[in-house]
């Protein structure tokens, strides 16, 4: 017989200040002192709603690599979708959240991406190829970054894996697209947004704190696995972005 008490995760997000962080969270990665001037509340009082989400497993952190002080903060959405669900069904077998990505996703209006990391090697080579990919060429994607180095093998082959390949992409420097309209931007690098340039256009803007899967292990080998990790957790969030482009377009709003 099923609980006479609600689920915790109608507890957990009936709050509004927490529900203000966690949309804000999920449209980008943030720190808590851009969260406290966002929300306009004190430091102590955002920190103990980012330490409940984190004890429900909604929310992780991980230590910018541009600033070691620092600490990025992101909202996980596939497990709130999946809470939620569970609520849901809990009211009634018949109640149920299904996600929004998937081959019917239709997108309109051809949105522009562009993806930025440090050595676009690798996390903005996969963002790029993965975006394309997902959604079937209804977005233009492309990719740079602050100081290109050559494409990392790991790279082209964790792509191979899922039937993409990068083999023949050259790596691009930042300023190629420096006066170029985007849709969105999103950086994957913690150094690189602290030096991303303004766009034409004021495109939307977004972070996935990421680490460089490369300085993971000695060699190819030891990273490798580190780069797989980087990809299922790109993919992830190319998903729900696609979702996100999808409504965006179909509610005939604009994409920057």
């Amino acid at each position: 017989m099923s609980s006479t008490h609600p689920p915790e995760v109608l507890r957990l997000l009936s709050d509004p200040l927490r529900w203000h962080i966690i949309r804000e969270l999920g449209s980008s990665d943030r720190r808590v002192g851009e969260l406290v001037a966002i929300v306009d509340r004190p430091q102590n009082v955002v920190s103990y709603h980012l330490a409940e989400l984190r004890k429900a497993g909604v929310a992780t952190s991980r230590r910018s690599s541009a600033d070691g002080r620092d600490v990025y903060y992101r909202v996980d959405l596939t497990r709130c979708r999946d809470m939620l669900a569970e609520s849901g069904g809990s009211l009634h077998p018949g109640l149920s959240l299904a996600p929004a990505d998937g081959p019917g996703t239709r997108i309109s209006g051809r949105p522009r991406l562009l993806f930025l990391c440090t050595g676009n090697s690798a996390r903005s080579q996969i963002a790029e190829a993965l975006a394309v990919h997902r959604s079937d060429g209804q977005v233009s994607a492309a990719s740079a970054g602050s100081h290109p180095k050559p494409l990392h093998p790991n790279a082209i082959r964790v792509l191979a894996e899922r039937g993409i390949d990068i083999s023949n992409r050259a790596t691009k420097p930042l300023a190629r697209y420096a006066g170029r309209r985007f849709d969105r931007v999103i950086t994957l690098c913690d150094k690189v947004r602290e030096v991303c340039p303004e766009f034409p256009g004021a495109p939307t803007p977004a972070h996935w704190s990421m680490p460089d899967p490369s300085s993971s292990g000695p060699d190819d080998e030891v990273t490798y696995p580190t780069f797989v990790q980087i990809a299922d957790d790109i993919e992830g969030r190319i998903a729900l972005l696609l979702s996100d482009l999808a409504a965006t377009t179909s509610n005939g709003r604009a994409h920057g």
